[in-house]
């Protein structure tokens, strides 16, 4: 099996720095740094989703366990798919978006309705790669319109008769039954979709999956036992959602005011990665790795560097609360 990478996964970026800057070790803290009830406040859970309940059900049974009001969670998965199935909890629910734009892979179990030479399955399947237009199924959450969707790879992993094993990766959005069918149609076999799992949403894989069991023991040894070993390697920071998004820094005495809502001018950005375009979304942080807010970016890399002021991004979504960091000083800390 060759390996398989969605978009933002094979892009290298490189971080430059602007201007040097520090950060005072009074306001703040690294993601690691927070303690649990900070974490269960602002944080994401790799749920392997299981076969069964639906992905709304998945994530409200986490909130329930977790004790939290608020959760959240980033591409539904129909009650029959399982895997990854990452679910915010707290003030973190609003990172869910950023990750409905990622790519997901899936792995599919495709059963054609009679036997093709494996070598004509492989050739058809490779036309449906780049970019494919669909109709989602009549049972679908959206209004049933052409759209245009890209398909990354798809790799055969085995066939066994009339059944095909494949892993694909595609555009959110993409409906894999879909897929199916329209194989078996490009076959003259006809075909659908028995078993389906996602096995990356994004940043998320299944190198990092817990189930709700290992959730439940990971939140009962931090209450009862005061073990807080499990838990923070169940619930991750929410910093590691944006794992796929070009990244901005600022200085410390710029952060309190996007808390508030305000755009990101030029002189607050110390540090940012190559390859920024306008209109893409990016996410700001702190030179502790936090993360401050999410935005649009309104210049390239290159202006960012190069401009002395102007609006740089377009503040969408804040995390941090307002207060965590000082506000606007005469003179930066050292």
């Amino acid at each position: 099996m060759t390996e398989n990478l969605l978009p933002f996964e094979k892009t290298k970026r490189k971080i430059l720095v602007k201007k040097d800057s520090q950060t005072s070790d009074k306001y703040g803290c690294s993601p690691e740094a927070r303690s649990v009830e900070q974490l269960l406040q602002l944080g994401i859970i790799n749920i392997d989703k299981p076969k069964g309940p639906t992905s709304h059900q998945v994530s409200a049974y986490a909130q329930k366990i977790l004790g939290v009001k608020k959760g959240g969670h980033s591409g539904t998965l129909d009650p029959k798919v399982t895997g990854v199935l990452p679910t915010a909890v707290g003030k973190a629910t609003r990172i869910v978006q950023a990750l409905l734009v990622a790519g997901k892979e899936y792995v599919c179990l495709m059963h054609l309705h009679k036997e093709v030479p494996e070598a004509q399955i492989m050739n058809v399947m490779k036309e449906f790669t780049g970019k494919i237009t669909q109709l989602p199924p009549l049972k679908s959450a959206v209004k049933r319109q052409w759209r245009e969707r890209r398909v990354y790879y798809i790799e055969v992993l085995d066939i066994v008769g009339q059944d095909v094993l494949f892993v694909i990766g595609c555009q959110a959005g993409t409906y894999i039954r879909k897929i199916c069918h329209d194989i078996g149609r490009a076959l003259g076999t006809g075909a659908h979709m028995a078993e389906l799992r996602r096995t990356k949403a994004g940043p998320f894989t299944e190198d990092t999956l817990m189930t709700l069991h290992d959730l439940t023991d990971a939140y009962w040894y931090y209450k009862n036992e005061n073990n807080e070993k499990l838990i923070r390697h169940v619930v991750q920071p929410v910093e590691n959602a944006v794992d796929h998004l070009p990244k901005l820094w600022v200085m410390d005495t710029t952060v309190d005011t996007l808390c508030h809502g305000a755009d990101l001018a030029v002189p607050g950005i110390t540090k940012l990665e190559s390859g920024i375009e306008p209109d893409q979304t990016v996410a700001v942080m702190t030179l502790k790795q936090e993360l401050v807010a999410l935005g649009t970016a309104k210049m390239n890399t290159k202006d960012m560097m190069q401009r002395d002021k102007g609006i740089a991004v377009k503040t969408k979504k804040v995390f941090m609360e307002p207060g965590t960091y000082p506000k606007v000083q005469k003179k930066e800390p050292q």
